[in-house]
């Protein structure tokens, strides 16, 4: 009996991680407040939790707990004496039969799903603020989980995650779908809050771990998410097929121990073909709305170089030296021209590439990002001038809030402190 509770409680979480977000949508929508959306979707599913050990799972448990919020809002709209202006509202549909059978209602719930991460991305929220909440409300993560994957504490993202709501309601921002430039705006805030997340998945910013796959793959279900409901929206392709792209190669990026295995020396049969697979036919995709790629799906494109070659000597090097000129066109930045000096080594000679690493370490922008002096490094490394080198890796080491990372970072100083300049 025991242990089919058990199998009940991780049925409901099951079911949770997959349907709250679609449940406070709709909650949110009808009530036009997203804490109170979340606390009755909440008590939902403690409804379930409570109720469903003794009776056993409902025929279809995710109806059922959908059904069980909607008549908490229905209930809390009649205490607030809204029903004659909410009237067209209260109509509770039978959705016993599944959420996948009426197609209008699917229609309504994906409607819902993006004016939720609409609000969670506002631009009124700070990029932390968003990332939390949209963890917390679309991805379903609960406030440990969170924290853990930001290594922080449960105070700060509690207070970070109710901070967000309050600013939401003062700023009375609206639970209508924005249109036109404004929708433009709001979509590339929410893509942007994904790529967030998946980048702090694919390398932390710090701690331990120099991967995160749970967000990595919380990223990859949101993105995988908007593209469904926004079908003709080539940027949102773009983004997947990138994430889809870059997560094929988790396996390979981590060792035995958990350390860092950069991209050239990384065992390319422990890359995960599905998912190149799916990330190739969404940049196909992208393509074919698009015309012309953004800057997703030029970073896209450059990923399915990289895809493509089975060596790091098959790549296509020129190719991706000009989409990262395609991409420093259209989102000038100096990552964009840092990644593209490596592009440039890569393809005619470690001294081309340094001599723009070079001119951006004059620039001043990167002074504090630890990549710069670690391409630098490498660079120079390269080029025999290994003194130069070690004082770059030991700078890049320093900088560095990773620990993986500053430890494969003192191994190439080592290294270049050795005769051969061999990394072990």
């Amino acid at each position: 009996m025991r242990r089919e509770s058990e199998g009940i409680r991780r049925t409901i979480e099951a079911i949770w991680h997959m349907e709250s977000a679609k449940i406070i949508a709709v909650l949110a929508r009808m009530l036009r407040e997203v804490g109170l959306a979340e606390e009755l979707a909440q008590d939902a599913l403690l409804a379930a939790l409570e109720q469903w050990p003794r009776t056993g799972l409902p025929e279809n448990p995710a109806a059922w707990i959908m059904t069980a919020a909607r008549n908490r809002a229905i209930d809390q709209l009649r205490r607030a004496k809204y029903v004659e202006r909410r009237s067209t509202m209260l109509h509770d549909p039978d959705l016993t039969g599944g959420l996948e059978e009426d197609p209008a209602l699917e229609q309504e719930i994906s409607d819902d799903l993006l004016r939720l991460m609409f609000i969670a991305c506002h631009p009124v929220l700070s990029m932390d603020a968003r990332a939390a909440l949209t963890l917390r409300l679309l991805a379903g993560l609960s406030i440990p989980e969170i924290a853990r994957a930001f290594l922080t504490s449960e105070t700060t993202i509690q207070q970070r995650i109710v901070r967000a709501k309050r600013t939401l309601e003062e700023a009375r921002v609206p639970f209508d779908l924005p249109r036109n430039e404004d929708r433009s705006a709001r979509l590339a805030s929410v893509l942007e809050v994904i790529y967030l997340v998946f980048n702090e998945g694919f390398t932390a910013t710090s701690g331990e771990r120099w991967l995160r796959p749970e967000l990595c793959e919380e990223a990859l279900r949101l993105g995988r998410m908007l593209a469904e409901i926004n079908p003709n929206e080539s940027e949102v392709h773009g983004l997947v097929a990138l994430m889809e792209i870059q997560a094929s190669r988790n396996r390979a990026r981590v060792g035995p121990n958990g350390e860092p295995v950069l991209l050239l020396e990384q065992n390319r049969a422990q890359w995960d073909p599905l998912l190149i697979a799916r990330g190739l036919a969404a940049l196909e995709r992208a393509e074919r709305l698009g015309g012309t790629l953004g800057p997703y799906g030029l970073q896209a494109a450059i990923a399915a170089c990289h895809a493509r070659a089975r060596s790091p000597e098959q790549t296509d090097w020129v190719r991706i030296v000009a989409l990262y000129d395609a991409l420093a066109q259209l989102a000038p930045s100096p990552i964009v021209t840092l990644n593209g000096a490596v592009a440039i080594a890569m393809a005619y000679g470690a001294a081309a590439g340094l001599e723009i690493v070079d001119a951006l370490q004059e620039d001043g922008r990167l002074a504090n990002y630890h990549l710069l002096p670690s391409v630098r490094g490498e660079l120079l490394k390269r080029l025999g001038r290994l003194d130069e080198a070690r004082e770059e890796f030991s700078r890049a080491a320093t900088l560095t809030r990773n620990e993986r990372e500053r430890e494969l970072l003192r191994e190439r100083v080592a290294a270049c402190e050795r005769p051969d300049g061999a990394v072990n």
